[in-house]
C-alpha cells in the first residue's frame, strides 16, 4: 500500500493514497464524527462526544481524545467543506484537519489528509516541533491512509 508525501506548502504535513472506493463512500465515513475513531492511525481519536451525524459548513463537534497517555476532550469547527470533496476542521489550539477526495474513476479515489499549521503563531509552531508532534502527525496520516486502504482492498 503506497502512501505519497504531497508538498501543500509551508507548514503543512500532507499525505495522499489511492483508495479503492467511490470518493462518496469515502466521504460519508469522513463526513461523520461518530466515525472518526475507527480512521484514525495515530491512537489518538477515541470517540464523539457530542456533534451532528453528518458535519457540514461550521458544525461543531467534540471528541475524547488521547495522546502521551493523557485523555482531553476538544471541540473542533468545520472551517471548509465542499460536500463530497473536501472536509475540513479546525483544532481549538488553531492547526487544522483537511480531507480531500479526488475520483480517479467510479471505484478509484485519491484520499489526501493534510495537517495544516500554517495559522498558528511562531510559538505555538515551535512547541509542535520540540514536542515532536510534526513527526508523530506525519506518521499518524500515513497510518491512517493505509488503514483507510486496507478497508477498502484492491489498491
Amino acid at each position: 500500500m503506497t502512501v505519497t508525501a504531497v508538498d501543500a506548502g509551508p507548514r503543512k504535513i500532507s499525505r495522499s493514497a489511492e483508495v479503492s472506493a467511490p470518493a462518496g463512500e469515502i466521504f460519508e465515513l469522513l463526513a461523520d464524527p461518530r466515525r472518526h475513531g475507527e480512521l484514525d492511525g495515530s491512537g489518538t481519536v477515541l470517540d464523539t462526544v457530542a456533534g451532528p451525524d453528518r458535519l457540514g459548513p461550521g458544525a461543531r463537534f467534540t471528541v475524547r481524545m488521547r495522546q502521551y497517555r493523557m485523555p482531553y476532550q476538544i471541540t473542533s469547527q468545520v472551517t471548509d467543506f465542499a460536500d463530497g470533496r473536501v472536509v475540513e476542521w479546525q483544532h481549538p489550539l488553531g492547526h487544522r484537519w483537511r480531507w480531500e477526495l479526488a475520483p480517479v474513476s467510479d471505484r478509484v479515489t485519491v484520499v489526501t489528509e493534510t495537517f495544516d499549521y500554517s495559522h498558528l503563531g511562531a510559538a505555538k509552531a515551535s512547541g509542535l516541533r520540540l514536542f515532536g508532534s510534526l513527526r508523530h502527525n506525519a506518521a499518524g496520516i500515513e497510518a491512517t491512509l493505509r488503514q483507510l486502504q486496507a478497508r477498502y482492498p484492491g489498491t
